[in-house]
């Protein structure tokens, strides 16, 4: 029972978690509310410290079969066309950080983990439990074990819990709101709500082949505009580009929904005139989807990652908006914490979970946060219009690839 860790949530966080302490000799039971293991169809960026991880748990040769590795990060102005920047990832990557920088499809990278996890059970690794349309309803910490109740019905018990399960994450509120809450949580500290950010995301997926070759990319490219930008990679081995536009705007829909169908004409409408090879880009996109972009403040105490026997991981703890491009990282990071934590114990002994968790959210939480407030703070950056654009521009003429760089965060994830 002690070394049994309830998970929630079977996205990439919680397959990750899954993976990373099965590995260091946990027995696992992975819930997950939907009626399948998948991921919607969009691309991710890993930066070397995100391959780290990947390749520590031996998954090096799965994700070259699956993603591409750009050899630069363009920084475009979206009317002019001009470049505004550049950093060189490729082998300038390998050198400095020692692993690659990838893009990938989302679907590619949660199936590169569920196969992963689906592959445990030899060698003395416990062979996770994974179970599929169960949404938590109810969580029972006890002094020495915690006991979660399905919505349907499914009763399950571990030494702890980790909450992997999102935005709109169930566990956070337990976390939040508990009895277990530490001495660091401010008094007066009320759980809210996510908030929205204001930023609509507009998603779409084109074949390389479709492409005009003038069009073909094996680069990131990112066009800047007062009150937009735009994102493109390759993804699925470089068949594929992802093409992500975000703008300014309100949502439409239900505010817990991942996507739904959005018309091309809004988005040109918000984007207005843009540069020739930018819009021949869009208007390649066969079909876009709008995803609202929602988050939390950053982090700002250890309280909010773990209290007595459950935590939280990924966007359950620290939602991002995605002009880091780190959402994803940050969630392998906790995930491989709390694996290398969990390996540091004797696995005869008992595993003192409130300590362990204790470790993890002070390992954690600060670095989050950061990533927290850079993200937004970018998102103005990206935006920026008058001064703080010309400033913005002469900036990046000025500072060239050390602007783009970020030593601190490539470096990591930090040892607990």
């Amino acid at each position: 029972m002690n070394r049994h860790l309830l998970i929630a949530g079977g996205g990439i966080g919680g397959l990750a978690a899954a993976l990373a302490c099965a590995r260091s000799g946990a027995h696992i039971t992975l819930l997950e509310q939907a009626p399948e293991f998948s991921e919607v169809g969009a691309g991710i960026q890993l930066g070397p410290n995100a391959v780290r991880v990947l390749a520590d748990w031996g998954l090096t040769d799965a994700l070259r079969a699956v993603a591409a590795f750009p050899e630069h990060l363009h920084v475009r102005d979206a009317h002019s066309g001009s470049l505004l920047g550049q950093l060189r990832l490729g082998q300038r990557a390998v050198d400095t950080y020692g692993q690659p920088y990838a893009t990938i499809h989302r679907a590619d990278a949660h199936q590169l983990l569920l196969t992963a996890v689906q592959a445990l059970g030899a060698d003395g690794i416990p062979k996770p439990e994974l179970h599929l349309q169960q949404r938590l309803r109810t969580i029972d910490e006890s002094a020495d074990s915690v006991l979660v109740r399905t919505e349907a019905g499914l009763l399950c018990e571990g030494g702890a819990l980790v909450g992997a399960d999102g935005l709109w994450s169930v566990v956070r509120q337990h976390v939040m709101d508990g009895p277990a809450r530490g001495h660091d949580a401010p008094a007066a500290a009320q759980e809210a709500p996510p908030r929205f950010s204001g930023h609509l995301a507009y998603r779409g997926m084109v074949n390389q082949a479709d492409l005009p070759m003038g069009l073909r990319t094996s680069n990131v490219t990112a066009w800047l505009g007062p009150r937009l930008h735009v994102v493109h990679y390759p993804v699925s081995g470089g068949r594929k580009v992802n093409v992500v536009a975000v703008v300014h705007g309100q949502p439409t829909g239900h505010p817990t929904s991942w996507t739904h169908q959005a018309h091309r004409a809004d988005l040109m409408a918000a984007l207005g005139p843009v540069h020739t090879q930018l819009q021949g880009m869009l208007d390649a996109v066969p079909e876009w989807r709008l995803w609202p972009l929602n988050d939390r403040p950053p982090m700002t105490g250890a309280y909010a990652h773990a209290q007595g026997r459950v935590a939280l991981l990924g966007d359950a703890a620290h939602p991002l908006r995605p002009y880091l491009a780190q959402g994803a990282a940050m969630a392998l990071e906790d995930a491989w914490t709390l694996g290398r934590l969990l390996a540091a114990h004797d696995q005869v002994q008992s595993v003192d979970w409130p300590r362990l968790f204790e470790r993890y959210a002070h390992t954690r939480w600060a670095r989050n946060a950061r990533v927290q407030a850079r993200s937004a703070r970018n998102g103005r950056i990206f935006h920026a219009e008058g001064l703080l654009r010309m400033g913005r521009n002469l900036a990046m003429a000025v500072g060239g690839e050390a602007l783009l760089d970020n030593p601190w965060l490539y470096q990591g994830p930090p040892h607990p």
